[in-house]
């Protein structure tokens, strides 16, 4: 699956909100979000754009992906069906 275009920030935020992420602060135009793990946290910041670049989506995705050990397309599934 392709990852999708014209994706807001808020769009973004909230499916993250449904897997566990939570908002721990805004600073500007980006919105710094936590989850917990197991043998640790992963933070991620996501910039409140509208829409979003592709290439920061990517990176976003990827950096999801490696931390949660779910293959970019399942999460790009999970995320956006």
């Amino acid at each position: 699956m392709k990852i999708p275009r014209n994706v807001s920030a808020d769009f973004i935020i909230k499916q993250l909100l449904k897997l566990g992420y939570e908002i721990t602060r805004q600073k500007g135009s980006h919105i710094r979000l936590k989850k917990k793990y197991f043998d640790g946290e992963h933070h991620i910041t996501i910039p409140n754009h509208n829409p979003i670049k592709i290439g920061t989506l990517n990176n976003i995705l990827n950096d999801i992906s490696l931390q949660s050990k779910v293959k970019k397309e399942e999460l790009i599934e999970i995320l956006f069906s």
